[in-house]
């Protein structure tokens, strides 16, 4: 039965390690630029071969565990039981749990492996990125302004896409154990992954985030939102939002917005808050800055409401993803087994 599914699988398995021997060549070959901090962020944002691996890097991270679920999980028993072909396999003294366990064991394996080996690598070429923008680099686009604590970036690091690589595959072949159909299984498979992984920064949010109100003062602004445009492009209001900086480098911010006092997000602020921005680089063209403008804030009790994720717990939320995500793919499988056993004939 081994020899069976080894066999099956071989081609697949090939393709995968492949791809991982040709990744591991390219960050061994391809060095970063000799800078750090802002430095090494704005050389990259320059664009160039590091810039493209570093992107793809990000790219394949997350993208890995969907072709894993679809491709490998998916048809993996349902290729079987839409041909047919289960039935001969248990009439040869072979039952049922031991040949899904076989078939399983051995893709399961090989996916979670390469998850693995890839993800280490990934994290280990991407450090000095990850490092300098935890120290508080700016100046990135794209991939390059988001720290590792921020939604894509935190699913393509450390130890987290082990566990949705495991979810996904045995949530593939769970659909293809329920459906007994390869292609509307492998459909399945991504709609339902999609949906967890753009549901999970929102259960991430709630395990330990800072929150806090605070004054909006000149040192603190950073940036608002305007919506009208008079003569000559001056900006005429209303203020639709407001953020301040978060005293906190690599955090992942989750909500920076006004509140009115009493306690309620505020959509909309008068036009004279367009003059509290004191930043040159941030100033409409047109506007003057009103040194005032902080005091009226006060005065009627707007404050800013921050929720945020410090840098400092990112290794424990990567633990509690990956321990949340091996225990439903261990609940998945556990069902695939229970289905396979008492509904399939």
């Amino acid at each position: 039965m081994t020899w069976l599914a080894w066999r099956q699988f071989r081609l697949q398995g090939a393709a995968l390690y492949a791809l991982l021997a040709a990744l591991a060549a390219a960050f061994v070959l391809l060095s970063l630029p000799d800078s750090t901090g802002e430095a090494l962020i704005q050389t990259l944002n320059a664009g160039g071969s590091a810039t493209t691996l570093y992107t793809v890097s990000v790219l394949s991270m997350l993208v890995l565990p969907a072709l894993v679920g679809v491709f490998w999980g998916a048809p993996l028993v349902a290729r079987e039981l839409e041909a047919g072909t289960h039935r001969l396999a248990w009439t040869q003294s072979i039952s049922r749990t031991r040949w899904l366990a076989t078939r399983v064991g051995l893709t399961g394996l090989a996916a979670v492996v390469g998850a693995g080996v890839l993800t280490a690598l990934v994290t280990w070429w991407c450090g000095p990125i990850d490092d300098a923008l935890n120290a508080g680099a700016r100046g990135g686009n794209g991939f390059l302004e988001q720290t590792r604590m921020q939604p894509p970036i935190f699913a393509a690091r450390g130890i987290v896409p082990i566990g949705y690589t495991a979810f996904a595959f045995a949530l593939g072949v769970a659909a293809g154990t329920v459906v007994r159909r390869t292609v509307p299984a492998m459909a399945l498979t991504l709609a339902l992954f999609i949906v967890v992984q753009v549901a999970a920064p929102n259960v991430r949010a709630q395990l330990g985030a800072t929150e806090r109100t605070t004054a909006i003062t000149p040192e603190n602004m950073r940036g608002i939102g305007i919506s009208g445009v008079g003569p000559a492009g001056v900006p005429t209001g209303p203020v639709t939002h407001l953020t301040i900086a978060i005293d906190s480098p690599g955090a992942w911010e989750i909500a920076n917005e006004p509140l009115d006092r009493a306690g309620n997000v505020t959509d909309t602020l008068p036009n004279w808050v367009i003059g509290c921005v004191p930043a040159r680089e941030f100033r409409p063209p047109g506007i003057e800055s009103d040194p005032g403008c902080f005091d009226r804030l006060a005065s009627l009790g707007v404050k800013q409401h921050l929720v945020f994720m410090p840098a400092s717990r990112y290794w424990t939320l990567q633990a509690y993803e990956l321990i949340g995500f091996l225990l439903l793919a261990a609940a998945l499988l556990g069902g695939t087994f229970w289905w396979l056993r008492h509904r399939v004939s």
